[in-house]
């Protein structure tokens, strides 16, 4: 159940079982794309929205130039989040210090996107909120929601999805293999009885089975499991059974609700006690998670041990309550949102099982944080980031339980009761906590905020790390090391001139706290946060002394080694902007050798690039191309896009030394495009504008304005990994210069010449169809015969080429 398993953030989700036919529904939703900007998904839960919104997406995705994005909601908690979940699945690493949903607008104002946000019933006024800034303030944005109730928008166009059509059992069945209930539930059954197939036989009963579970595809894929020891006749009669008992039950429930409650009920009263009470810890786990994060959770030492959540698990899997998943460190489960509902139900129905079982799942994320940073310079980089990226709901969740404001309502419930009645609102019930937050709770938000600086600083996360730690500071202001540590990272994650004196501010602080608290490592980390900003900031000459005394230092005790090496990488770049290049080159030496030892990528990768920085400084320009291609393989492997962005400054300023003005144009727009994602000011900093400016004014000077607009457009075009290809002039690197005299020509139709300039142009197929007077699907045609022609995959490819052969 549960038929896909999760990609990288925003990527859409691969599909891992069939996908039952709802042809109509996805024509219906493209068509209403097509057409409108805000199209929700409503229905009920367990009738799979989330599958057809997948799919409908998927189908639209060529229209897009800019791509679809899937945004996962049911682990979020915090309305706050929203915006920097959707940032997040864009790919938006912003620095900014104003309201999270003005520097998304700006990201994606001039942008064709699709935004598939999923699961918003209990975040409706925040998806609303957003939802209406992008549709008044883009042009090129589009929304595919999927919710139990709609936005509320005078914009939205609704698409009901309704439980899948099921034939009269007592009519003709001849041609019942084609409805896709019985075809669901067929492919369901063959999967845990091999062989099994419709026939006669048993047409008539599964009909009859599926009309009483109404057709909703979660029932009926949670009674095709029992196939394994009942047969179709035996199911019926058992599932009647249930039925009856709860039409006597609470009246204000709907009839699907009914229903689905009792193909759950059923599940759940199959399973064992422990299988029953490991479901119902599983559910406060946000998100997918792994077998140790299980253990961690549902192990007690009292009820259930750490060698019996396995069984239990397999158990769960048998029974298609939990579905399994690939994960960065093997196989991942996760829980139907719908599923966790009920789980969290009987969770609630034991005094005090909550709140130990969030304790449990709180504690064990941070000592997982812990283990990761203890790691993190290391040889593991790479793998820590994809295991902390999958666990990032988890990592949510037990923030906000550590940091719940004492006195908030406990148990609120969500804006549909997952079996019962609805009910209008917008607080989580995931999320609800089972109380107000103790002290010792507040600490532990603070610890687990502090730990992650490394997760937020290296991997794009700086706005949602700067919310999370300015929020456990205000719930923890006691005099700790924590709190020291808190101060430094939102110091850290201040990124932008109008926030860097508040980061100023907030570092000097936890510098005087640690001292006062005799911690000397936290007062490095400190003092590293205060010369970075002075750096930035273009106080070169205070920067220089700055790192100078506290490289001279040398590291203190507890001090983190990449914030040692990362210090010296901030002397060499001070000593590279006042064009002491040979002492930057000594400095830069030494870091790497501290890398070399430890097997660590990261700060190696800056190393690198202070290194291209020194020898352009000394005008060896073919060293310092070869440092700076050396530091953006590494960048681009541990997706350090503020790194990225960085090098690509100046391996583009590298190219125009070197005469490679067009490349020098591409790499420009490339890198533009990074920063827009950071900042588009640079920070402010003059060293790093001053970069950019020499560059374009020399490439721009040689190349001619048209020449250099059109290599620079390209560039901006490429997505980061094709970016870095051509930088590296490595082979399969994309073709983004005109075709080679010696390479033969691709011939397109004049017509298909047409529709390739107007997507280069951004338009949509629709808005192809209409220009040029012809039916959307001949539209859709051309396009799809211009893709297979030219071996490209995106509609980005096409406008590429087209620019290229101009």
């Amino acid at each position: 159940m549960g038929g896909s398993a999760p990609r990288r953030a925003g990527h859409l989700p691969v599909e891992t079982t069939s996908f039952v036919d709802r042809r109509g529904e996805q024509a219906a939703g493209r068509e209403l794309l097509s057409r409108a900007r805000l199209v929700t998904l409503t229905g009920p839960g367990g009738v799979g929205k989330t599958r057809l919104a997948a799919r409908i997406a998927a189908r639209a995705e060529r229209t897009f130039p800019d791509g679809v994005r899937f945004v996962h909601l049911a682990g979020l908690r915090d309305p706050e989040l929203v915006p920097l979940a959707v940032a997040d699945a864009l790919g938006l690493h912003d620095h900014s210090a104003g309201p999270p949903t003005d520097a998304l607008v700006a990201h994606v104002r001039d942008h064709k996107v699709l935004l598939v946000l999923d699961n918003c019933e209990h975040l409706l006024r925040a998806c609303a909120r957003l939802a209406a800034a992008l549709l008044r303030d883009t042009t090129g944005v589009r929304i595919l929601a999927t919710s139990r109730h709609r936005l509320g928008l005078t914009e939205e166009n609704l698409l009901d999805v309704r439980p899948l059509p099921v034939p009269d059992p007592d009519g003709d069945l001849s041609a019942a293999d084609g409805y896709p209930a019985l075809a669901l539930f067929a492919d369901r059954a063959a999967a845990v009885v091999p062989g099994f197939a419709l026939t006669g036989g048993n047409r008539a009963a599964v009909a009859r089975l599926c009309r009483r579970l109404d057709g909703l595809p979660l029932a009926i894929e949670l009674a095709a499991v029992r196939m394994r020891v009942l047969g179709v006749e035996q199911l019926l009669e058992r599932l009647d059974d249930r039925y009856r008992l709860l039409t006597s039950g609470s009246p204000a429930a709907l009839p699907r609700h009914r229903t689905l409650r009792a193909a759950v009920d059923w599940s759940h009263e199959l399973c064992t006690a422990r299988e029953q009470l490991v479901w119902a810890r599983l559910s406060v786990p946000a998100g997918g998670f792994d077998l140790e994060t299980a253990e961690a959770v549902c192990a007690d030492g009292d009820l259930v041990h750490g060698a019996d959540v396995l069984d239990a698990i397999a158990g769960l899997v048998d029974k298609s309550v939990l579905s399994r998943e690939p994960g960065p460190d093997g196989v991942r489960y996760r829980l139907l949102d719908t599923l966790r509902h009920y789980g969290l139900e009987k969770l609630r129905g034991t005094d005090g099982e909550e709140l130990a079982t969030r304790r449990r799942h709180r504690d064990w994320m941070l000592r997982r944080a812990g283990a990761c940073e203890q790691a993190w310079f290391g040889p593991g980089q790479r793998e820590i980031v994809a295991r902390l990226r999958a666990d990032q709901d988890n990592l949510r969740a037990a923030l906000d339980f550590s940091l719940r404001q004492a006195g908030e309502p406990a148990g609120t419930p969500g804006p549909e009761a997952p079996f019962g009645a609805t009910v209008p609102g917008g607080t989580s019930v995931i999320g609800a906590g089972p109380g107000a937050a103790t002290r010792a709770d507040a600490l532990a938000g603070l610890r687990l905020a502090g730990t992650l600086w490394f997760y937020w600083h290296a991997c794009g996360a700086p706005r949602e790390g700067r919310y999370w730690a300015e929020r456990a500071l205000e719930a923890h202001p006691e005099p700790t090391s924590e709190r020291a540590r808190g101060l430094w990272v939102a110091g850290l994650l201040a990124g932008c001139p109008e926030d860097l004196t508040r980061g100023l501010r907030r570092a000097e602080e936890a510098r005087e706290l640690a001292r006062g608290l005799g911690d000397s490592a936290e007062a490095a980390h400190a003092e590293y946060v205060i010369g970075v900003i002075r750096l930035f900031a273009d106080d070169l000459s205070a920067a220089l002394a700055h790192f100078e005394a506290g490289v001279a230092r040398g590291p203190v005790p507890g001090q983190h080694l990449s914030l040692v090496g990362l210090d010296q990488v901030e002397l060499a770049c001070a000593l590279g902007f006042l064009g002491h290049a040979d002492r930057a080159v000594e400095v830069c030496e030494k870091t790497l050798r501290l890398c070399e030892e430890h097997g660590e990528e990261w700060v190696r990768s800056y190393a690198l690039r202070m290194l291209a920085l020194a020898h352009t400084v000394k005008q060896d320009w073919p060293r310092a191309e070869q440092y700076a291609r050396e530091a953006l393989r590494l960048k681009l492997a541990v997706n350090d896009l503020i790194g990225l962005a960085l090098t690509l400054d100046l391996t583009a300023r590298i190219a125009t030394e070197r005469s490679a003005h067009e490349r020098a144009a591409v790499l420009l727009g490339g890198a533009d495009r990074a920063w827009a994602a950071v900042d588009q000011g640079r920070w402010g900093s003059e060293a790093l504008n001053s970069l950019r400016r020499e560059t374009e004014r020399q490439a721009g000077r040689a190349l001619g304005a048209t020449a250099f607009t059109a290599a620079y457009d390209r560039g901006a075009a490429l997505t980061l990994t094709e970016l870095v290809g051509h930088a590296l002039q490595e082979p399969g690197l994309p073709d983004v210069t005109a075709p080679a005299p010696d390479r033969p020509r691709i011939r397109l139709t004049p017509r298909e010449a047409q529709v390739a300039e107007l997507v280069a142009e951004g338009l949509a197929n629709q808005q192809i169809a209409d220009r040029l007077v012809i039916a959307r699907r001949t539209a859709e045609g051309h396009v799809e015969r211009i893709l297979n022609k030219l071996g490209f995959h995106t509609r980005t490819q096409i406008a590429t080429w087209v620019t290229a052969q101009r």
